[in-house]
């Protein structure tokens, strides 16, 4: 079984208090983490399967300023070129394993004609996957898979998890291979830095069940050897590379976020959680007049939109 990271943008950022702050406390806000967008590949040797499909193509980059919560990174290539880029062809993928509904997960879920897309019953219905006729509801009726309570085996080795939080339909992908647990999650943490210090983020549905879920992923990681796959850090891909093994008791130097770039802003704003793009020439009222205005897809606040 081989995995494989869908890399499409690169040296963004997030704030510590965006990627700590899920349940209060005083966090340092100067101090940044590295970000990035990427999703993952799994194939089998029988099958191509995907977790996740990249944001929209079109979407635009952000243009972030010194108070952006997070800033993805700017685009690489689009997601499926970055996909084709791996030798891998859409009509190849059998099977799409929806860790959750936000548009930088499921944004080219329409562009796998062969695919199965497999999402939580919670999620099946989604805006972000109307008018999908290939969706499959996961009620995760396979029982327990160790200390998590409900699991869907997909195929040898690979196995869908119920991991409410972050959104009420919300899960994570495990694969065994050579005695090692790859977990591929959609965003139980936004960086590896809160995996360590056991801190949820600010983008959340259900913040009790958030932390349930960071509590079973912790204590599986601890009980476990496990590569724990991200999907907003570049760390997601490099433990990829290095097989790198989580030692909750030993968390890797930070490395310092790179130069930043301020890019001419186009007018429009978009969504720095789930891609959805506001352009006040298409409403007629510009964004800084918007109350009590909350993003139509995920119900993030305007703080949560960043230039493009």
């Amino acid at each position: 079984m081989k995995i494989k990271a869908i890399i499409f943008r690169k040296d963004g950022f997030m704030m510590q208090g965006f990627a700590f702050g899920g349940e209060g406390g005083t966090f340092d806000n100067t101090v940044r983490y590295r970000s990035s967008l990427q999703n993952y590949l799994i194939d089998t040797g029988k099958e191509v399967i995907l977790v996740d499909t990249g944001i929209p193509i079109g979407t635009p980059e952000e243009s972030p300023n010194e108070q952006s919560p997070i800033y993805t990174g700017k685009d690489v290539t689009d997601y499926m070129s970055a996909f084709k880029n791996l030798g891998y062809a859409p009509e190849q993928v059998t099977k799409i394993l929806l860790t959750h509904k936000h548009a930088d997960h499921s944004g080219c879920l329409a562009l796998f004609p062969n695919a199965k897309i497999y999402a939580s019953k919670e999620e099946a219905g989604a805006e972000e996957l109307k008018g999908l006729n290939n969706v499959v509801p996961v009620s995760f009726t396979d029982g327990p898979y160790y200390n998590f309570p409900a699991s869907q085996k997909i195929t040898e080795g690979v196995y869908f998890i119920q991991a409410k939080g972050h959104t009420k339909g919300n899960s994570i992908v495990i694969t065994e291979t050579d005695g090692i647990f790859y977990m591929l999650h959609g965003d139980v943490t936004y960086t590896d830095e809160a995996l360590y210090e056991n801190k949820v983020s600010v983008v959340y549905e259900d913040v009790a069940e958030a932390r349930i879920t960071l509590d079973r992923v912790r204590d599986f990681i601890a009980h476990h050897p496990t590569v724990y796959l991200s999907t907003h850090t570049p760390l997601g891909y490099e433990n990829l590379e290095s097989k790198k093994i989580i030692d909750l008791n030993n968390p890797p130097e930070t490395i310092p976020v790179g130069e930043i770039v301020f890019k001419t802003k186009t007018g429009k704003y978009v969504c720095s959680v789930c891609g959805y793009v506001y352009d006040p020439a298409e409403t007629g009222v510009p964004f800084e007049d918007l109350e009590d205005w909350v993003c139509p897809r995920c119900k993030q606040p305007k703080s949560k939109f960043n230039p493009a």
